[in-house]
């Protein structure tokens, strides 16, 4: 499958440049937020990206002044006044889902970069990711209680699991807004940096992430996410294969014969 070719009124953009693919939300205008039209983009890009094998890390980012605002409200308003809600949010969530479903699967590890506002479902994609990065004007609003709605998004899949239950109901239900700074003594952000240098330091960690080999990477997000719920016989099971998989490519016997020969 080649890949696709962005134009710069797309909703999301692809960009590639050797293991590393970036995706960058695209409706600055709207603070990135999530319609049908970039729902259905971000489905398309992620199962490309989840075929390539010379891809290891994917990078999430919004283009302007924010990360990204959520479920575009407009639609979403418009829906629920017409009482179309049923099939119009269903039709968004239905490719989002299948997007965020394809970057927790993906054989890569995926960053979230995020800067200014990253609010109800923005604020789920941002915690979704595998990793995420954040400059310290990042806000993270949590937004559903307060217009009567539970979460979605994968807002529940990267929360709980990170954080667990009673943090998550504090962060859903009791939380306005949250600091990035927060978030990092949460355990949701691995490293927050000045706004400044975002990018750079969004670039240096992928290009960090990408030296692991295919199958370390592979690998151990598979274990990861399957720990939390799988019988330790299960889990070491799974261990024992992921590991004689990863110890049967070049990339282990030239790592193992490097490092037995510092001795020598």
């Amino acid at each position: 499958m080649s890949a696709p070719v962005s134009s710069p009124d797309d909703t999301a953009l692809l960009r590639i440049d050797g293991p590393i693919a970036t995706i960058t939300l695209n409706r600055p205008a709207a603070f990135n937020s999530i319609n049908l039209a970039i729902a259905q983009k971000l489905e398309q890009l992620a199962a490309y990206i989840e075929g390539a094998d010379e891809i290891r890390v994917v990078v999430l980012e919004g283009e302007g002044r924010a990360f990204c605002a959520g479920g575009d409200l407009q639609t979403i308003g418009a829906a629920a006044e017409a009482n179309t809600v049923t099939p119009v949010v269903g039709e968004l969530l239905k490719h989002y889902h299948t997007f965020i479903e394809t970057i927790r699967r993906m054989p890569k590890l995926s960053l979230s970069s995020v800067h200014g506002s990253a609010a109800g479902a923005g604020m789920g994609l941002a915690f979704v990711t595998d990793l995420c990065i954040a400059a310290e004007d990042a806000r993270f609003t949590p937004a559903y209680a307060k217009i009567g709605v539970s979460p979605d998004g994968g807002s529940t899949v990267g929360i709980v699991g990170t954080v667990g239950s009673r943090r998550a109901l504090q962060i859903f239900l009791s939380e306005d807004s949250f600091t990035a700074q927060q978030a990092h003594e949460w355990g949701l952000v691995a490293k927050v940096v000045p706004a400044t240098e975002l990018k750079a330091a969004t670039r240096q960690l992928a290009e960090r992430l990408a030296q692991n080999p295919p199958a370390a990477i592979a690998g151990t997000k598979s274990l990861v996410y399957q720990a939390a719920t799988t019988p330790v016989k299960q889990q070491l099971d799974a261990e024992e294969h992921k590991i004689i998989m990863a110890m049967n490519t070049e990339e282990f016997r030239a790592a193992v014969k490097k490092f037995t020969s510092k001795g020598k």
